[in-house]
């Protein structure tokens, strides 16, 4: 007979590092709020599409909400996939993709985008060289202004949504879809520094850091990208608030030092109430701001 196979010994596994040179461990909250691992990733999707997701079209956008999937970090480790999570959609959505409910279709139009966005950085590899979409936009004559740079990355600009949300970035490692639009858009258009340093500060602090849908989402708000909004279409971040924090619940919970102003100035505090909270003058006027940006833009040489 012939000789039996001899079973190879299992391959020995290199032990597990409590941590990695140059990476500080995620604190506490951030690991409470991410749990690792699939089952974790799967316990998620499951909740989402079984009900949070059928109010997702109308609730979304307001970041006081527990409206929204929290499933970023999970897709952009690839502890879940794109198609894990179309299908759950689908089944929450009687098979149908376009039609049906309105929520579950508007989600699967995102996770359709963050598709687009890594198809985009396969044809175009310069996305990922620092380099603008729309080639034209490379003339943008961004400042230099480290102050109001690192104004924005600590939540001290003086625009409570902008630096509530950069607070919540600091904190949890994330931060909720709209307030990341209104942030960069701040950074790119108001303060006219280049996206690229947004981007990258965005990436440094994510847990859900993804360089595809990223760099998409700094193009789209620095209008340097593919579909971006045009040039001309600033978000107003007052505006942003009030439609979208109207009671001011999610300012609160970041700001502290506001948190006894009512609905209506917590948007945007008069110099005495800020002085007495010890919260700190717009570093930026926002209507000059924008004509300053819309001359930068339109300045530029034809596509």
């Amino acid at each position: 007979p012939a000789p039996r196979a001899q079973t190879p010994p299992p391959w020995p596994a290199d032990p597990l590092l409590a941590a990695f040179e140059g990476f500080d461990a995620p604190a506490e909250p951030v690991r409470a709020l991410w749990p690792a691992g699939e089952d974790a990733a799967s316990e998620r999707l499951e909740a989402f599409a079984d009900g949070v997701i059928d109010a997702y079209q109308e609730e979304r956008d307001f970041p006081s909400l527990p409206a929204t999937s929290c499933l970023s970090p999970y897709l952009a480790a690839g502890v879940l996939s794109p198609g894990q999570a179309l299908r759950a959609a689908q089944a929450a959505n009687h098979g149908e993709i376009e039609g049906g409910k309105r929520g579950a279709a508007t989600w699967i139009n995102e996770l359709l985008w963050r598709e687009f966005y890594q198809h985009l950085l396969a044809a175009y590899p310069a996305l990922s060289m620092h380099q603008p979409m729309k080639p034209e936009t490379a003339a943008v004559p961004w400042r230099d202004a480290p102050e109001d740079l690192h104004a924005w990355q600590q939540g001290q600009t003086g625009i409570p949504i902008v630096d509530a949300a950069m607070r919540q970035l600091l904190a949890l490692g994330w931060m909720h879809n709209r307030l990341r639009m209104v942030t960069a858009m701040f950074l790119s258009k108001n303060l006219l520094i280049d996206w690229r340093l947004g981007e990258a500060w965005f990436m440094a602090q994510l847990v859900d850091g993804d360089l595809a849908a990223n760099n998409g989402g700094w193009q789209w708000s620095a209008s340097t990208g593919a579909d971006a909004v045009p040039y001309f279409r600033i978000f107003n971040p007052l505006s942003q608030s009030r439609k979208f924090d109207p009671d001011g619940v999610f300012l609160r919970e970041w700001l502290p030092e506001l948190a006894h102003l009512d609905g209506r100035a917590i948007h945007d505090p008069s110099p005495m109430e800020r002085a007495a909270a010890g919260y700190p003058l717009p570093i930026v006027d926002l209507a000059q701001s924008r004509l300053r940006a819309l001359e930068a833009f339109s300045g530029l040489p034809p596509a």
